[in-house]
């Protein structure tokens, strides 16, 4: 019975590193230009290098990701 409970603790932590790819995915693609559904379909069929992948595409010329940065808020309405 042991065994069976140590599975499902693996199998557990593994989905919820499967569901972290996705979210960190669509943030990323979200953030770079791209909407936030090319990063989920990578996040959730790429698991973690769908996430490399984003980490290392080139961001559109207007996003979030080249006014902001990786992490930031919004700049305030009227300083575009």
């Amino acid at each position: 019975m042991t065994l069976i409970a140590l599975l499902g603790a693996k199998a557990l932590y593994l989905l919820y590193l499967w569901l972290a790819s996705a979210i960190i995915g669509a943030y990323l693609s979200d953030r770079k230009g791209f909407g936030e559904r090319p990063g989920l379909a990578c996040g959730l069929l790429l698991n973690v290098i769908g996430v490399l992948i984003w980490l290392v595409w080139p961001a559109r010329e207007h996003s979030m990701w080249k006014r902001v940065g990786p992490v930031g808020r919004r700049p305030p309405p009227g300083t575009d």
